[in-house]
C-alpha cells in the first residue's frame, strides 16, 4: 500500500490545510484526479471530526470516486502544525489514506487499524522523525511490518 515515492520526508507548510493542499498536489499524479476535490475531501472530511489521533500523529482518510486501490500517504512535517488533536498537541506526522469509494467499510477500517499500531508506536514514530529520506523512512516501516508478520 505504501512505496517510497508515498512517502514525503520534508512537508513544509503552517496549517492543517496548508499541509492538506500540498499532500493533495504531491499525490494526485500517483492516483490522478483532481488536487482541489481531494483538498476538498479532506477537508470535508476533518469537519466530522479531527483525525489527530494524539503523541503529534494524525491519519485522515478519504475515499475517492476515481481511485482504484487503497493509498497510503506518510508525510513527516518539517515543522509540527496545530491540528486540532485530541491531545490538543501539534502534528508532525501525517498518515494519509486514500481508498476507492466503493471498497468494502470493514477493509477500510482494518487498514486505519493498522496504521493506527504503526502509529501508535513510539519507537517507530521516533525513527520515522529523525529521518529525512523517504528510503530510511521506507526501511523502518518495512523493518516495522516484519515484527508485525513474526
Amino acid at each position: 500500500m505504501i512505496t517510497a515515492d508515498l512517502i514525503i520526508p520534508d512537508l513544509k507548510a503552517t496549517s492543517k490545510k496548508q499541509a492538506f493542499r500540498h499532500l493533495a498536489e504531491a499525490t494526485v499524479p500517483i492516483f490522478g484526479g483532481n488536487p482541489e476535490n481531494v483538498l476538498d475531501a479532506l477537508l470535508d472530511r476533518e469537519r466530522i471530526g479531527s483525525t489527530g489521533i494524539g503523541s503529534g500523529v494524525a491519519i485522515p482518510h478519504i475515499k475517492l470516486k476515481h481511485v482504484k486501490k487503497m493509498y497510503g500517504i506518510l508525510a513527516r512535517l518539517e515543522t509540527p502544525i496545530a491540528y486540532d488533536a485530541i491531545d490538543d498537541k501539534p502534528v508532525d506526522l501525517i498518515f494519509m489514506l486514500v481508498a476507492p469509494a466503493d471498497s468494502k467499510t470493514t477493509q477500510h477500517l482494518k487498514m486505519l487499524a493498522h496504521i493506527s499500531r504503526l502509529l501508535k508506536d513510539d519507537r517507530t514514530c521516533s525513527a520515522i522523525r529523525s529521518c529525512c529520506e523517504q528510503s530510511k523512512i521506507a526501511e523502518v516501516l518495512n523493518d516495522w511490518a516484519k515484527t508485525q508478520a513474526a
